[in-house]
């Protein structure tokens, strides 16, 4: 054997009060570090170069040849350690890209909404009367799309976004009617997806979403005073008050799926415990998510940095009531932990923050094809119409650009399998450019990994069978 080194991006040591979890940052996978395995990772860490001597005088007589071998060659197939002047693989090359699985299609129903949130992002937003509203042929080329990319998927997902959906709720039922029967005849399944700010709800609507087992997620910022700051009826008047009746009514009559909600925390709007427990507790949301805006188009709702920290202190503390609850073999539905918990369980390794523009692809009012929801309608290039088709070549190169991490500050960040660079939107309003990833809370978000790593450790060791009951099933569903 000749010298090894070690390859420092690929881990992070995470202590659990007495024992150490080695994050293995390619695969996103956790490991407890045995006496043998913590002695090797600190002697290479002060060493930088190790030789078989070097490993002898340190391990003779204290552990057994075969278990030092055993573990340095665990190490190096985990491509921690490597031998010296071998190439330190940190990331996955990335490979031309020429195919795009689609299995979600985001249709955006109307650019109006009768809503006039102060916060909102998207560019050609106006009222219900005046918005374009997407006719059903251009509905259709966009299913036909997507089952055109990707024909032998068991599982697709439309989803119905606006402006606010429902003010072409003519469009989604006759959408709703083409695809369960154009997919009753294909050994495959379609599902509905809907976010709304739920001011146009009613029961008879309700009743048909439920009858078509929509999933539905609800647009609400906390309790009324934080709630009514930003999300503002057209005239100008808060709209907690109409927006909680809707939500209970939903809440009391719908039993298809789980119904969540999303909330927009902006300046000002910070403690997330106090949102949380509202809309949990006392509305009875199944989950609730929480969406920081850090780079929107107009800075004054932008979170200041001061901000931020205190939002992910209360995201932690809100993780420890999440924590406390899996232990005790119940699921608090706190969607931010749920997801954080998911990706270390399943070990992802994202390549891409989300699946935009490889999975997903969101059509606008006119076909044109976007990335995801939040482009529709703003700067950013279309990737092609759904009359003529998607511009791969176009999308290839966008995909292949976030990919490569060279010379970016993700090549060797240690969440960066998790991260991936973080939002597309969110580079496009803070840089001009959705190419370039996200930088500017960097340090809150691998604090935040940290924090989730320990609380899986605890989760593992105390109450393994959570994951069997309450984070595979969700996935599967």
């Amino acid at each position: 054997m000749g010298s090894l080194t070690l390859v420092k991006p690929n881990l992070h040591l995470v202590d659990v009060e007495e024992r150490r979890m080695l994050f293995h940052v390619p695969t996103s996978s956790l490991f407890e570090l045995d006496d043998l395995g913590r002695e090797l990772i600190e002697l290479f860490t002060s060493e930088g170069e190790v030789s078989a001597p070097q490993i002898r005088e340190r391990f003779d007589g204290r552990f057994s040849a075969g278990d030092v071998v055993d573990t340095l060659d665990e190490l190096k197939t985990l491509k921690i350690v490597v031998e010296k002047g071998a190439r330190e693989q940190i990331n996955i090359d990335p490979k031309p890209v020429d195919q795009f699985p689609l299995t979600t299609i985001v249709l955006n129903t109307n650019t109006g909404c009768n809503l006039s949130c102060t916060y909102c992002y998207k560019e050609d937003l106006t009222t219900p009367s005046e918005g374009d509203k997407m006719s059903f042929e251009t509905a259709v080329q966009s299913i036909e799309m997507m089952l055109k990319e990707s024909p032998d998927q068991r599982q697709y997902n439309v989803v119905f976004f606006g402006g606010e959906p429902l003010t072409n709720m003519p469009l989604i039922r006759n959408v709703v009617a083409y695809c369960e029967e154009l997919f009753s005849t294909r050994e495959a399944e379609v599902s509905f997806t809907m976010t709304t700010n739920a001011t146009m709800l009613n029961e008879k609507l309700v009743d048909w979403f439920n009858e078509h087992r929509f999933g539905l997620t609800i647009s609400m910022d906390g309790p009324k005073a934080m709630h009514d700051k930003n999300r503002i009826s057209v005239g100008g008047q808060g709209t907690y008050d109409v927006v909680k009746r809707k939500a209970q009514m939903v809440l009391a009559r719908y039993n298809a799926r789980p119904v969540g909600c999303r909330v927009t925390l902006t300046r000002g709007i910070t403690d997330v415990e106090a949102i949380f427990d509202h809309l949990y507790h006392d509305l009875g949301f199944a989950e609730v998510g929480f969406g920081p805006v850090t780079s929107g188009d107009i800075s004054s709702f932008n979170l200041t940095g001061e901000e931020m920290v205190e939002v992910f202190a209360g995201m932690k503390r809100l993780g420890q009531k999440y924590l406390d609850a899996a232990l005790e073999g119940k699921n608090l539905g706190y969607g931010n932990m749920h997801m954080l918990m998911t990706d270390i369980h399943e070990g992802n390794k994202k390549q891409l923050p989300c699946g935009a523009g490889v999975g997903l692809l969101a059509v606008d009012t006119k076909g044109g094809i976007n990335l995801c929801h939040r482009f529709t309608g703003s700067d950013q290039p279309l990737f092609g119409d759904v009359s003529e088709g998607l511009d791969k070549p176009a999308l290839a190169e966008f995909v292949e650009t976030r990919l490569d991490r060279t010379d970016t500050g993700c090549e060797t960040c240690r969440i960066r399998n998790i991260c991936s660079g973080g939002c597309y939107h969110e580079s496009y309003a803070k840089y001009g450019d959705a190419t370039v990833p996200s930088y500017h809370y960097c340090d809150l978000l691998r604090d935040w990994v940290d924090f989730g790593v320990r609380a899986y450790t605890h989760i593992m060791l105390e109450n393994p069978g959570f994951f069997d009951a309450h984070v595979t099933p969700r996935r599967g569903a």
